[in-house]
């Protein structure tokens, strides 16, 4: 891609929301985040947006996929689900 093609709004919305799921994995600071979100905003190229996100890889992934998170809460949610049937059933017991 050429460097010295200007970038749209699109474009830098898009760098925009890969910094922040960089800032999500926990590789920029929120400071780091916000200075290279105003420079993303300010860019007029495409080799001004390269710049601003030169030193993080090229596809930001989360470690954890919504998947995961919702598979992490169901087994939570069971554990206490028995818990609470083992209270129940030890109170009544006991009575």
């Amino acid at each position: 891609m050429d460097v010295e093609l200007r970038a749209s709004d699109d474009d830098r919305q898009r760098v925009v929301a890969d910094l922040q799921r960089h800032a999500s994995a926990g590789r920029l600071t929120l400071d780091e985040f916000s200075e290279r979100a105003a420079g993303a905003w300010a860019a007029r190229t495409f080799g001004d947006l390269a710049a601003v996100t030169r030193d993080l890889p090229a596809d930001p992934v989360l470690s954890a996929s919504p998947a995961h998170g919702l598979r992490d809460l169901l087994v939570v949610f069971a554990v206490a689900v028995a818990t609470l049937i083992l209270l129940g059933l030890l109170m009544a017991a006991t009575r």
